[in-house]
């Protein structure tokens, strides 16, 4: 990547301070200070910059009158609020953090977890309590380690029942007792009778640091005299690329002619991994275009082509498939990176997008630190605090100038489906609904795809995600 060029504008600013933070180390640090790093670093890298008054580079005449803005704001969040464009729609995902340490742990795969990630829906017949279900265990995990499994149930949380009200009080703890249940249709096709009844069993789980592998799982599958490769990818990870690139040796050695990449729970991640991901799926367009980012008008020097490569970053070759037809699920947890692989690969080879639409996020993201401009980088930021941003920076689009909408993708025609929380199946099964549903496809039996999809109707109202407790996850990262 290039290095950004000098800030357009910089103020040296001299003023009093106003109020004071202290960081984990409690040394002190003015809100003014902190303020003036926000603003400055939003009006440098921000995307949206040219679409907000307040960023623009004529916005004040005077060191003073510069000062006194920033005086307005209590805190650096408020500021930085502020300064986001039309957040409820446009930029939904641009943050500022307190504390960068759990950021840039979370970038290498890391964090304090329990291991599972569920939802919360309303419980059947009932307007205020809610009931977990399980999605995803992590391997080795506290959860994995207590016998958790997917489509594991759970109707409350230390004794109490989950309700509309206590949800984020019980599920921010960093320890807690599931206490499971079972769903109850009563061995009737009616459901206004059905209720979540007590397995009178209860599980302890404390959170850890745990270094997720993103790598999920991976499959061989004959379809019809045709080996099909399953592949479930959890993050874009830097540090993922050669276990991908071995898997898709294997693959290779495998004779793989399909692949089914399961993405439904890939929040995104670094784009230089999403692009060796991409050339390992095809192989046949080394060199072209995959990919470019554009940035704010006073940085589009910074405008980066990713092209599709025959090589790692470190010098490995890349076990590629030359495939010409793709298959990936999704799921509403599908974002950046995710969203950015299919649209990428979707001028050059045939992609079958099966589940729903993804969230619908087409801009790349990039760690700010109070350090000294123009670059903003972790190297010699400011001692006295651990502030942050996460602004999104460049928009990504395909080589013919197309973003990913922020409505999401959606998927195939005749390829949607929305998991059913009450039959989730068994990750890189066949009869798991939605890879089932791409290997009907390729075996030519569209009757099946109609009775898997006929099988989905039970819906249940979300109220909460495991997600939506958590402060960053995912995103498409600049290196």
């Amino acid at each position: 990547m290039k290095n950004y060029k000098a800030l357009f504008l910089l103020f040296i600013i001299s003023f009093n301070t106003i109020s004071c933070f202290e960081d984990n180390d409690d040394v002190a640090v003015s809100a003014n200070e902190i303020n003036d790093f926000v603003w400055k670093g939003m009006n440098f890298i921000y995307l949206y910059k040219d679409d907000v008054p307040d960023l623009a580079n004529d916005r004040f005449s005077s060191d003073s009158e510069y000062a006194s803005y920033l005086n307005d704001f209590s805190t650096p969040s408020d500021l930085f609020e502020s300064l986001r464009f039309e957040p409820q729609t446009v930029d939904r995902f641009s943050r500022i953090f307190e504390d960068y340490i759990a950021l840039e742990q979370s970038f290498q795969g890391n964090s304090n977890t329990n291991g599972m990630e569920f939802s919360v829906f309303l419980a059947p017949n009932s307007t205020t309590e809610g009931i977990g279900i399980i999605r995803l265990v992590l391997p080795n995990s506290p959860a994995d380690n207590m016998g958790l499994k997917r489509g594991d149930i759970f109707y409350g949380i230390d004794g109490n029942r989950l309700t509309n009200d206590n949800l984020n009080q019980l599920l921010n703890q960093d320890s807690y007792t599931l206490n499971l249940g079972f769903y109850n249709d009563k061995g009737t096709l009616e459901t206004d009778d059905d209720s979540i009844d007590p397995l009178n069993e209860d599980v302890t789980l404390n959170k850890v640091l745990y270094s997720e592998n993103p790598v999920f799982k991976t499959e061989i599958i004959n379809v019809g005299g045709e080996n099909v490769g399953y592949l479930m990818y959890n993050g874009f990870i830097a540090d993922s690329e050669n276990e991908l690139n071995d898997v898709f040796g294997e693959f290779k050695s495998n004779n793989i002619q399909q692949l089914v990449l399961d993405l439904r729970y890939n929040p995104g991640g670094r784009i230089s991994v999403e692009t060796s991901l991409a050339s390992m799926i095809t192989g046949q367009y080394s060199g072209e275009l995959f990919q470019k980012l554009i940035y704010n008008s006073t940085l589009q020097s910074n405008n980066t082509d990713f092209n599709f490569s025959s090589k790692l970053d470190n010098g490995s070759t890349i076990n590629s498939l030359g495939l010409s037809k793709l298959y990936v699920l999704t799921s509403q947890r599908s974002a950046s990176a995710s969203e950015g692989l299919i649209n990428g690969l979707a001028p050059y080879i045939q992609v079958i997008q099966i589940g729903v639409n993804t969230t619908g996020k087409t801009q790349a993201s990039r760690i700010v630190y109070d350090s000294s401009p123009p670059n903003f980088l972790r190297e010699g930021a400011n001692p006295k605090h651990r502030y942050a941003m996460l602004p999104l920076i460049a928009n990504g689009v395909n080589k013919n100038d197309v973003a990913v909408p922020s409505s999401g993708l959606p998927p195939s025609i005749g390829f949607e489906y929305d998991e059913n929380p009450l039959n989730y199946g068994i990750l890189g099964d066949v009869n798991e609904p939605m890879l089932a549903i791409a290997l009907a496809d390729i075996a030519n039996s569209s009757g099946k795809i109609s009775d898997i999809k006929a099988k989905s109707e039970k819906p249940l109202k979300m109220l909460i995600d495991s997600n939506d407790l958590i402060s960053f996850e995912g995103g498409m990262i600049v290196d």
